[in-house]
């Protein structure tokens, strides 16, 4: 069976629609002004540079939110009505911020013609608004395009939404309403994606250990059930009495696995992550050793760089010898095109023909060559391969006094940072919640210079994800000790090369049960009128594609395995990862203090 003509892909979904959003659906020729609001900001730049954009008649790309500086523009421009031959194209999400906005703009109109697009399904009464708002009946359509999430990659979406740990913990609770903003924007967030996927679950399951979980799956099924837009083709293409089913939509949440969030990283999408910050594809490195002032902030982007593209999993060792190949070969392109070889007329003109080019090339190799310069200078100063070779101990094996012995150690060494002394307890707390002796630890952590505040985070993280708060399964079944000594034996033999990487997500595990129709309902149960298998198993069925939407977040490790799942299952399963957000272990902390657990 062959998946890949109708392969899911998060990046050329959202790219269809903004193609058809610049040019206005067909509709809109000519310069025009781009108007978005600061959530379809970072989207569109999920697939396209401003470069691009302006490459596709487009004059400015504007904010709605920045309306004095458009008045300046408008001024600048001749006075008042100097833009008004231009057309408008909008795209924000469907909010009554960015509509009321939109209203204002059109009420006192600056542009020709107004082109709407929203990036989610737009209420009668915001339309009603628009309609009302028309007098001079310059807006000439209004549609819904779905592109209501950022594709970080082909198959790891997030809702950029933040804060969303508290939005878990107090699911089902009274302080519940307090988060139903962020609610929301999970829900319109998880259900852009499977509008812009164009695909229809054929079942939905979710963490029963998660309220807020099962509260994301039921109400999801409710608006499907209740909206014949996400009746699409179900993309099942099986025979009757076949084990092979459509697109499983499994529901998790972060609290049951709260040590991949935690641990360092040694691939460079999730490297760069961890240790500079990527926000909105931007990597900062201001204030970094020997950084010229062109470097001090640059883009990341799989969509933008085939370098990154093609290197973002790839561990810390193999990065280090791409980059030197991408060195070489700009040396030997830009050797074959020294200017002193310039002797002829043709070969000034070939010159000239390919400069910006190796210009760009430079800058490329610039980029990347300074990035890891500065994770190779902060793995050394932080002792990061020490601290990440226990780290891995603590997440994979059970040898509680050689733990206890090395942590104490680790805690009391000046050589290691702080940040990483705070993991390290936490990642123990986690591991030795009930057998180890966590005042201890706390006593320790407080010696070794970690501020109070930040020791009193095992506690929280304790009632966040403990024993009594999350779902089984993140330390293996607790109940098989077959079970966990294969694991242990397994981790052990895989070789020093994977010493840094012998951890296994928690959601990798729940993947590889459904692949064997193993996935229990007890654990993961379905959605009541979610499933269309004829089958009084569905458990047993075992799906083509499968959209896992984690709320409280995802990482950029879990993407990795993700990236590595599907290229290992090219043709006969695939897997589109989304979160609410994509955490490093700083976000990830800093969103637990905010809990009041």
């Amino acid at each position: 069976m062959d998946l890949d003509s109708d392969d899911i892909n998060g990046i050329e979904a959202v790219r269809g629609y903004v193609d058809r959003v610049v040019s206005g659906d067909g509709k809109c020729h000519g310069m025009k002004v781009l108007m978005l609001d600061n959530a379809t900001t970072q989207i569109v730049s999920c697939v396209y540079s401003q470069t691009e954009i302006l490459s596709k008649e487009v004059y400015l790309v504007s904010r709605l939110e920045d309306q004095e500086k458009q008045q300046q523009q408008q001024q600048s421009n001749g006075g008042g009505g100097g833009s008004s031959h231009l057309k408008a194209v909008i795209f924000v999400r469907p909010t009554e911020l960015s509509i009321g906005r939109i209203v204002k703009e059109i009420q006192r109109p600056k542009y020709a013609e107004y082109h709407i697009f929203v990036s989610g399904i737009l209420t009668s009464g915001l339309l009603r608004l628009l309609a009302d708002a028309d007098r001079q009946e310059r807006v000439k359509q209004v549609q819904e395009f779905y592109a209501d999430f950022c594709p970080i990659n082909e198959d790891l979406l997030t809702c950029e939404c933040r804060n969303t740990l508290a939005m878990t913990v107090a699911a089902g609770t009274s302080w519940a309403p307090q988060h139903a903003h962020l609610y929301e924007r999970n829900m319109q967030g998880l259900q852009g994606m499977l509008l812009a996927l164009k695909r229809q679950p054929a079942a939905i399951r979710y963490a029963a250990s998660s309220p807020c979980a099962a509260e994301v799956a039921k109400d999801l099924n409710e608006a499907i059930q209740a909206d014949d837009i996400f009746h699409f083709r179900r993309q099942q293409r099986r025979a009757a009495g076949s084990n092979k089913g459509g697109l499983l939509v499994l529901v998790l949440d972060r609290r049951d696995d709260p040590v991949t969030p935690l641990l360092s990283q040694w691939t460079y999408q999730a490297m760069v992550h961890e240790l500079l910050g990527l926000n909105n594809h931007r990597v900062t490195l201001k204030g970094a050793p020997n950084v010229t002032k062109d470097l001090e902030e640059v883009v990341l982007s799989a969509t933008q760089d085939s370098f990154f593209k093609d290197n973002r999993h790839k561990n810390f060792g193999e990065l280090g010898e791409e980059i030197q190949r991408l060195l070489q070969e700009y040396q030997k392109q830009t050797a074959q095109h020294n200017t002193a070889n310039l002797n002829t007329i043709e070969a000034m003109q070939a010159f000239m023909e390919k400069f910006p080019e190796l210009r760009s090339q430079g800058h490329n190799v610039s980029k990347h060559v300074a990035i890891m310069g500065e994770l190779a200078r902060l793995v050394e100063i932080c002792s990061l391969m020490d601290v990440s070779q226990f780290e891995q101990e603590l997440a994979c094996a059970d040898d509680h006094n050689a733990h206890w012995r090395e942590l104490m150690e680790k805690l009391a060494s000046p050589n290691i940072k702080r940040p990483d002394k705070l993991r390290l307890g936490l990642l123990y707390s986690l591991r030795y919640e009930i057998s180890g002796n966590l005042h201890m630890v706390q006593q320790a952590m407080k010696k070794g210079g970690v501020p109070g505040e930040m020791v009193e985070l095992v506690q929280v993280m304790l009632r966040y994800g403990g024993t009594k708060s999350r779902g089984p399964g993140l330390y293996g079944d607790q109940k098989n000790l077959m079970s966990k000594m294969t694991k242990s034996f397994m981790t052990s033999v895989q070789g020093v090369q994977n010493v840094y990487s012998q951890h296994i997500p928690l959601l990798m595990e729940t993947l590889a049960h459904i692949q064997k129709g193993k996935l229990r309902k007890d654990t993961h149960p379905f959605v009541r009128g979610s499933v269309a298998y004829q089958t009084a198993s569905p458990e047993v069925v075992i799906p083509q594609e499968i959209l896992v939407f984690m709320v409280g977040g995802v990482t950029y490790e879990e993407g990795t395995k993700i990236a590595e799942f599907n290229q290992a299952n090219k043709g006969k399963m695939q897997v589109i990862l989304g979160g609410s957000t994509v955490h490093n272990s700083t976000s990830f902390l800093d969103e637990l203090k905010r809990t009041s657990l």
